[in-house]
């Protein structure tokens, strides 16, 4: 797990189930679950999933392991024994990464798009629907659990 294997025991101790697919005795691919909150450091935000919710997060196919489908692969699984657990909603976060396209055909949809940027010393992330308002909504609600933080959706300016 490379730079992550000395984080792999806390993960555990705290209650997150770590997934992965093996190939030929190797470790081929790997993601995370958890059900309590977790930080997004990429967005410097924290989701909290709601009961019945968990996270799915970290995500890795290693370099002589890719364009296999094992990301696709991974998140079916995970998908899989979560609704099996009882479990009704999985949140994942991605970015414009050639396996981004495997999200959607897992059984995701598209929650909140984001915009991060650092300026300044300062960390700004814009927030927007990215289809369905209530699913958009509560994607701000799990993101907004941390005490004294308000997270409200940008609002586009019409040019």
């Amino acid at each position: 797990m490379g730079r992550d294997g000395d984080l792999v025991e806390t993960r555990l101790a705290r209650g997150c189930r770590c997934f992965v697919i093996v190939q030929r005795g190797e470790l081929a691919a790997y993601g995370w679950l958890s059900t309590g909150p977790e930080w997004i450091g990429e967005l410097d935000l924290e989701i909290t999933p709601g009961a019945g919710e968990a996270y799915v997060w970290n995500c890795v196919t290693l370099p002589t392991h890719r364009r296999q489908g094992l990301f696709r692969a991974l998140l079916a699984g995970i998908n899989v024994l979560a609704r099996r657990e009882g479990l009704k909603r999985l949140w994942i976060g991605s970015v414009a990464i050639p396996a981004e396209r495997a999200v959607g055909p897992s059984g995701f949809r598209p929650a909140l798009m984001f915009e991060s940027r650092r300026a300044a010393g300062l960390h700004l992330v814009r927030t927007r629907p990215a289809g369905d308002g209530h699913l958009a909504a509560d994607g701000m609600r799990v993101l907004a659990q941390r005490a004294g933080r308000r997270i409200r959706p940008s609002r586009s300016r019409r040019h």
